[in-house]
Parts: structure tokens; C-alpha cells; sequence
């Protein structure tokens, strides 16, 4: 009613040990009269939730997302509150402060660590199932010193 007819951004700020621990931003701003406006929200650990707003702002729906995928933080009355950039099923949340920063192990191939070896026939994808990178490709893990 204010005219804010645009949601730019929705970001999500951990503050860790503190509560609460989330602080939403949502960078609105109005078509019609050319002004921004910023406005908080806090939410608390144990709640982690909040009502979506793509009732509003339809642009929300994948700024949402982000937000739950990222940082575990749920829409109530979300119309497709699912993970959008980690798989189904991923239990963590990326951008959480306690999130470690290696990252947590899979079962995945640990195609990061290895150099292009063209003329020993790869990288390709590694063999599935291997305790670590060396099990897996050890013709292109490169040594640490």
C-alpha cells in the first residue's frame, strides 16, 4: 500500500551465539515514486521460520528458497519451499557460521582436487565409492608437501 511494488533482494545474516540468531533483509523498492526500502526481521533458532512473502512479491518465491536451501530458515505458506541450489536430501545448510569451512564429506567424487592429465587419459569421474580422492583417481591427485 506504501507503493513498494518490487522486491529486490532478500538476505540472511547468521549471528551465530547470539539470539536471535537470523536477521532478514528484504531491499524493497517502488516503481512509481523511485524510493528503496530496507527492512529487518529477526527470528529466532528454535523458530526459523517466517511467513512467506510471495503473496506480495512474486520475486520472493526463489529469494526464499535460497534462504531455506542456504541457511535452513522456512517460509510458512511457501508455494515450493524446496532446495534450489544443493540436492534432495542434503542435510546441512551451506552458509550457516557453524557450517565447517572444508566442508562436510560425501560420497560424492572429489573432483576439485584434481589436475587435468590429458595424456594420462583424464580427469574423468572418478571411481564412485573410494574412502578419498587417492583411492579414487591416484593418477592425478597432486602430492602435498
Amino acid at each position: 500500500s506504501l507503493g513498494y511494488d518490487m522486491l529486490l533482494d532478500l538476505t540472511g545474516i547468521d549471528n551465530y551465539g547470539e539470539d536471535p540468531r537470523w536477521t532478514l533483509v528484504y531491499e524493497l523498492y517502488g516503481t512509481g515514486h523511485g524510493c528503496h526500502l530496507r527492512l529487518k526481521t529477526e527470528v529466532s533458532e528454535e523458530k526459523s521460520e517466517l511467513p512467506t512473502v510471495t503473496g506480495v512479491w512474486r520475486g520472493a518465491d526463489w529469494h526464499e528458497r535460497e534462504a531455506y536451501d542456504m541457511m535452513g530458515i522456512r517460509f510458512r505458506g511457501h508455494p515450493d519451499l524446496r532446495r534450489i541450489l544443493m540436492w534432495d536430501g542434503y542435510p546441512y545448510f551451506p552458509l550457516r557460521k557453524d557450517f565447517p569451512l572444508a566442508g562436510k564429506p560425501t560420497d560424492l567424487p572429489d573432483v576439485a582436487f584434481t589436475k587435468p592429465a590429458p595424456l594420462e587419459g583424464g580427469p574423468f569421474v572418478t571411481i564412485a565409492g573410494g574412502k578419498d580422492s587417492i583411492a579414487r583417481e591416484p593418477r592425478v591427485r597432486v602430492p602435498e608437501n
